[in-house]
């Protein structure tokens, strides 16, 4: 099936020219030109581009003339030049869209941006005719005015774009595990000066020879997609370059709806080609917005998002205007991947404090599904990398690089000229290494490769400061210990460096992954060179820092001092160390390739996306009734998980509880516990205390109480702490005044304190939207502050939960499971739930029926959320009691002992005794006659449900119900009864021996009641007491 790869500029780009003028010197080399390299430059009639006046007579060709001997040129970007197809540089060339160096393109048509203002900021449509903004720096290229329609063009590789995801992606064709690839994106210059026709000949040519999809937007929508919002914006603060000073333009910039307009553009491009079963990738932080717009119009679709560069912390990415409309868009991915670990928890974090959704151990729990996110650290080529060293032109230029640098150390780095990469700090700490380390002087050579990433003077001016200190200071007439190249060289020249060089320095401040470390890892070898096992100085803001296991020098590129003495460690190493950390390296990078990239990403997203379609409620089938009965039947020992909230009871949350149908609840457990080949479990986060009350009548049902924490097991009354509660009281005192503090911010806000839980409650508070963002903020600082206790904060509606990791429902079913196998492991477990808590149990009970442990297991959810559950019951907690109850009813049928009863003899406690002898439908005698019984029970669990727990009467009402359905105690039940009545008047006296009456039965609740008495009164010995 075919593979879509959406990046915003192709690998391949156009490079027109004119026939006629084709004879004549062109600014511009086609590949067959690019080849032949101008060896005949000498320092007369190139002079150094760094030092208009060198400070000493030079004998012989300084570093950047020795290096522009071979300018790049398209054909210098890559290996194997003419072929478009092969490897191209890792690091691709930081050129502006419309800026390119080396190619015959039209000149931009985009409109320049409105003048910033603090309402009405979004771009005015701009009529037909009207003044259009022209690029100060234009490239050089054809006129708009020209004909387009009479010049012919070619394909080439492009000189921009990101060459790590081309080199993996061709890794994985050349490989056979990539069978069909198609690229989307743009072709990475402007389009608007072409005809209709060019257009739809480029875009015929790049699909049917490139397998590549042209995206085609308008020239101001690209320029302020990608020079506006992309690089002033977005990627700044990816790079945790906050634009909080004067002179940042991030606030003042409209470009926002021109990134949405590309982002619109692609989507439906890919829409359009899409057919079933098509898998989808989106890379990189141009495309936020992609996998949303995909998913609204493509449900079903398979589609993953790959971040190549970092990730901030949620610190950092809050400062975006449009923080939540990013996320929301990522989200819409089924997989979502980043090149660390530590970039995937930062986006869960923010993803949990931005926007308020629960954050699980494999990605994001949504309402309606899961976005899984993931670590995938992209990786090169090696293979192609080593065929390419092969190269005539490298094996020459390593022969040139050693003749040149013959007895020096040399120290190979390139790097873009940006605030990111750290070549300011770099060449601090060089400099700092000189000074102090001076017996190094006259033996080492830094070669810095500067590539301009836009005009930054104050940044240029600071570097020439350092550059121009370092050479007065240390240069001399015989050695020169800084080659400072303000351009790139060419892929053969870079190579070559790799081969030759004996140290790699990288000193980004921040970034996804540099595979220049992981180039030379495979470059020294020693295979081309006698130079090898050199090691790496790495930053530890990169994500190759995290991937090479400390076999790196790693480097904090802030401290200058620290990165002198990684260089004189790197020199002094001594060669049985280098080889050592080269070999841990070498593991890494040729294990983690580019092809093991793509393969893995494939595999993850396919199987997340399967899972993702199995949990989703419209996929899972519902509850059948007819195959349930049958297992049930053919069963000998069974173990039922019953939710509380939401299953047995109707729920708004988790104040909001109430025991609906209590009579059919109670009756059912009863019924099902009745037979002694079940066992019967309640889940619930309640208190013990609370559930015990709830209960009462249902004495030998065993119930699992906050979560997990607690268990009181079946015919016992003692509750068994699940959780340490020591290690629990430690977390809860430092919560507890993190809550402390937001709920002094957050005015009607509520703290809930449990055993082994809190619950931070806002339902009420004055101001709702400030009160989530409060939220939000909770949930954030404890999960961030308190990850050593092992415990986790949780956004709900209205509501934040704080509970421990280590303990669950899922544990507590697990440990009650393995105890109940005593007696005889079950062949039937029937778990029943409705909330994210019953996900673990669903997994663990679908764990034990796929591995051959049970032979029959039922899991089926209430809800309509995704779910683990191989059945629902989209109805509610009464579906699901009609589906016990048919189970209950076939206790009459199968009365034999089970192991799970207990050993052999051991009986069930008085009560369920007397319980499962008794039925509503039984009529016994009373004075003056007899009455059915099932008249006053149905009275007095009308009293309890409309009271509720809290009446002071309630517990002597329970009582009286459990003496009379225990001992038959009529005359005791009658006397209660109507005592509770008639104190509601005042008119029968108390009973001094009882608790004092708090709060008197309302007269309106007592006329309520009073009709279910009607046989009572006729008959019994209180009769005189209906005439008043």
């Amino acid at each position: 099936m075919p593979t879509f790869n959406a990046s915003l500029f192709l690998p391949y780009t156009i490079d027109f020219y004119d026939l006629p003028s084709r004879s004549e010197p062109s600014a511009s080399k086609t590949w067959s030109e690019a080849k032949r390299v101008d060896t005949s430059r000498t320092l007369l009639n190139n002079p150094p581009s760094l030092f208009p006046r060198a400070l000493t007579p030079p004998t012989k060709l300084d570093g950047g003339q020795f290096f522009a001997q071979a300018a790049p040129t398209p054909a210098a970007s890559s290996c194997n030049a003419p072929n478009p197809g092969a490897l191209v540089r890792s690091e691709s060339l930081p050129l502006e869209w419309c800026s390119g160096q080396s190619f015959h393109q039209p000149e931009s048509r985009a409109r320049e941006l409105p003048i910033p203002q603090l309402v009405g900021h979004y771009p005015i449509e701009v009529e037909e005719g009207d003044p259009v903004h022209v690029p100060k720096r234009r490239p050089r290229g054809l006129s708009t005015a020209a004909r387009t329609a009479s010049l012919e063009w070619t394909v080439e590789p492009t000189e921009q774009g990101n060459g790590g995801l081309t080199n993996a992606v061709r890794a994985a064709i050349r490989a056979g595990t990539l069978d069909e690839n198609i690229w989307i994106g743009t072709v990475g210059f402007p389009t608007d000066a072409l005809d209709d026709h060019t257009k739809e000949e480029i875009s015929g040519k790049l699909e049917s020879e490139h397998d590549s999809i042209m995206v085609e937007v308008s020239d101001s929508d690209l320029d302020g997609h990608y020079n506006h919002y992309c690089k002033t914006i977005l990627w700044p603060i990816i790079h945790y370059q906050i634009p909080d000073h004067p002179k940042s333009k991030a606030y003042l910039d409209h470009s926002w709806i021109f990134y949405v307009k590309v982002n619109e553009a692609f989507a439906d491009k890919i829409v359009k080609r899409y057919k079933r079963g098509d898998i989808i990738w989106i890379h990189d932080y141009h495309l936020l917005l992609v996998p949303a717009m995909i998913r609204k119009q493509i449900p079903d679709a398979q589609v993953g998002l790959f971040f190549h560069s970092a990730f901030p912390s949620s610190e950092v990415f809050r400062c975006l205007s449009v923080r939540n409309q990013l996320l929301e868009g990522m989200l819409g991915a089924n997989l979502i991947a980043f090149q660390t670990a530590e970039y995937q928890e930062h986006f869960v974090a923010t993803c949990s404090r931005l926007l308020a959704v629960e954050a699980t151990p494999d990605g994001i729990q949504l309402d309606d599904r899961l976005v899984s996110v993931a670590s995938h650290p992209i990786g090169i080529d090696p293979k192609a990398l080593d065929l390419a060293r092969e190269d005539p032109s490298v094996k020459h230029w390593i022969k040139v690089c050693q003749e040149r640098y013959n007895g020096k150390r040399l120290i190979i780095a390139r790097d873009k000229l940006d605030h990111i990469r750290g070549v300011r700090q770099k060449l601090l700490a060089f400099e700092l290494f000189l000074t102090k380390y001076p017996e190094w002087r006259e033996h080492v050579v830094l070669v810095q490769i500067a590539m301009s990433a836009g005009e930054d003077r104050e940044l240029s001016s600071a570097v020439s400061n350092i550059v121009t200190r370092i050479d007065s200071q240390h240069s001399t007439l015989s050695h020169q210990p800084l080659v400072f190249l303000r351009q790139d060289i060419s892929f053969s020249q870079y190579i070559s460096l790799l081969c030759v060089a004996d140290i790699l320095m990288v000193t980004s401040l921040r970034e996804g992954m540099n595979l220049s470390s992981h180039e030379w890892i495979v470059c020294q070898d020693g295979k081309m060179s006698e130079q090898k096992h050199g090691p790496v100085i790495l930053s530890e803001f990169t994500g190759s820092a995290s991937v090479f296991k400390g076999a790196e020098l790693s480097i904090n590129p802030w401290n200058y001092q620290g990165t002198a003495d990684a260089i004189n460690i790197a020199l002094a190493m001594e060669p049985r160390e280098k080889e050592r950390r080269y070999n841990i390296m070498k593991e890494v990078v040729y294990r983690k390739t580019g092809e093991f990239w793509i393969n893995s990403l494939a595999r993850n997203l396919t199987q997340v996306h399967q899972e993702h379609s199995k949990r989703e409620a419209v996929s899972i089938p519902r509850l059948n009734a007819s195959q349930i009965s049958e297992s049930y039947s053919r069963s000998s020992n069974r173990l039922f998980f019953l939710d509380y909230e939401g299953t047995l009871a109707s729920s708004s949350g988790l104040k909001n509880v109430n025991l609906s149908s209590t009579q059919r609840v109670i009756d059912t457990l009863n019924d099902l516990l009745q037979n002694k080949r079940n066992t019967v479990y309640v889940m619930s986060a309640q208190r013990p205390e609370e559930l015990e009350r709830l209960f009462t009548l249902v004495p030998d049902v065993g119930i699992i109480a906050e979560n997990g924490c607690f268990v009181r097991k079946i015919e016992s009354e003692e509750w068994i702490a699940m959780a340490n509660l020591d290690e629990v009281a430690k977390w809860m005192g430092d919560v507890k005044e993190i809550l402390k503090h937001y709920k002094n911010r957050v005015e009607g806000s509520v703290v809930e304190m449990r055993n082994c839980s809190l619950l931070f409650h806002y339902s009420k508070a004055t101001d709702p939207e400030y009160a989530a963002r409060q939220a939000s903020e909770c949930a954030a600082h404890i999960n961030e502050s308190c990850k050593s206790h092992r415990v986790h904060a949780v956004p709900l509606e209205k509501l934040v939960v704080i509970e421990p990791l280590d303990w669950s429902k899922e544990s507590a079913a697990t440990q009650i499971f393995e105890d109940t196998k005593i007696y005889g492991s079950p062949d039937f477990v029937f778990v029943a739930g409705d909330d994210r808590d019953d996900e673990g149990v669903f997994k663990w009970a679908n764990g034990l029926g796929s591995g051959g442990v049970v032979t029959d297991v039922v899991t089926v959810s209430m809800g309509t959320r995704n779910t683990e559950a191989l059945s629902t019951l989209p109805q509610g907690s009464s579906a699901n009691k009609t589906t016990m109850e048919s189970q209950a009813g076939k206790k009459r049928k199968d009365r034999s002992p089970s192991p799970a009863a207990g050993p052999s003899g051991t009986k069930r406690s008085k009560t369920k005794d007397s319980l499962e002898n008794s039925n509503a439908a039984v009529h016994v005698s009373a004075p003056g006659g007899s009455t059915s019984l099932s008249t006053l029970e149905r009275f007095q669990n009308k009293f309890l449900a409309t009271t509720g727990p809290e009446h002071p009467l309630y517990r002597e009402v329970l009582q009286s119900l459990i003496d009379y359905r225990v001992s038959l105690d009529y005359q005791r039940c009658v006397d209660v009864t109507v005592d509770l009545i008639y104190r509601d008047g005042g008119n029968a006296p108390r009973d001094m021996t009882r608790k004092p009456v708090e709060e008197e039965i309302g007269f309106k609740l007592a006329r309520l009641m009073l009709p279910f008495l009607d046989q009572i009164l006729m008959r019994s010995r209180l009769q005189h007491i209906s005439s008043k």
